[in-house]
């Protein structure tokens, strides 16, 4: 059977807004049953009008804030006791911080929002996404994963010296698409592909919230009118949700419709396996 997006169950993180929000009213639009995430009861709430508005399709709306791990298993929770199947996971939702700060659980802030409140969110929904097969996790990385020149220092994976808004995203990043490696080893067999993505530089409010680097929210107004508008971010996304099997097997990372080389140590399988453990002890899940 064929794969088609029509009636399945999708999850966007941080759905209200920017590329999140552009992917939600597409999938809603060709028949999904979305729901988005948000942070902000009242942003979640105004999306899903959008989202209604955009597609005339039904969506929900869930309070999931990344940054607090409590708020992850919260959500997951009750997405599980609320919904029989999750066909598509999209983990959409990213930040930068201008500044060295941690998460409430102690973590520092940008690892913590883009890659461990999504691990542990995908490991506590993989069950159900083994039991709703085939299925698909899909996780919004960059391509500035590339200046991580040398891997993550798994040494100092909250960059307790050395800090820089820059380099902290870029391990970030990087990490998402090993955690995107290991994720498809270990569940390809159960029926659950895992794809990674470089939405292009897109015109959104990144780096602009209160916990942003001022520097990044700086450059992206000034750059507004020559960045991607959120539709053409949301290509990737949208194309990984909603393609045939067969073309999702060209490769693990993806600019808009076309599969892309990421960089090598990005898809090192020792690097990828070693993170999986160290994510395992740091958010107190096994999977």
């Amino acid at each position: 059977m064929s794969w088609t997006i029509e009636g399945k169950n999708v999850v966007i993180t941080g759905g209200n807004s920017g590329i999140g929000l552009a992917t939600a009213q597409e999938l809603a639009r060709r028949g999904a049953r979305v729901m988005i995430t948000a942070r902000d009861e009242t942003k979640g709430s105004t999306a899903v009008d959008a989202v209604r508005e955009a597609s005339g399709s039904d969506v929900e709306a869930g309070i999931l804030d990344l940054s607090r791990l409590e708020s992850v298993r919260e959500f997951a929770a009750r997405y599980v006791a609320e919904h029989d199947r999750l066909d598509v996971l999209i983990n959409n939702a990213g930040t930068m911080s201008g500044s060295r700060r941690e998460t409430p659980d102690g973590y520092e802030w940008t690892f913590g929002v883009n890659h461990l409140g999504p691990f542990l969110l995908t490991g506590l929904l993989t069950d159900l996404l083994v039991r709703s097969a085939p299925a698909r996790i899909i996780n919004v990385s960059s391509e500035n994963h590339r200046s991580a020149r040398n891997g993550l220092d798994f040494d100092d994976l909250h960059m307790t010296s050395g800090y820089s808004a820059g380099k902290a995203y870029a391990a970030s990043k990087m990490a998402n698409v090993l955690f995107t490696v290991e994720l498809d080893r270990r569940l390809r067999d159960r029926g659950v592909v895992a794809r990674a993505l470089h939405p292009g530089v897109v015109a959104t409010s990144f780096g602009k919230g209160p916990e942003g680097s001022r520097i990044m929210g700086t450059v992206m107004t000034l750059l507004k009118p020559f960045l991607r508008k959120p539709a053409k971010g949301a290509t990737a996304s949208v194309h990984l949700a909603t393609a045939d099997d067969a073309a999702l097997s060209a490769g693990l990372y993806w600019l808009d419709e076309a599969p892309k080389d990421p960089s090598a140590h990005a898809v090192d399988p020792d690097a990828a396996a070693r993170l999986w453990e160290e994510s395992e002890h740091l958010v107190g899940w096994s999977g």
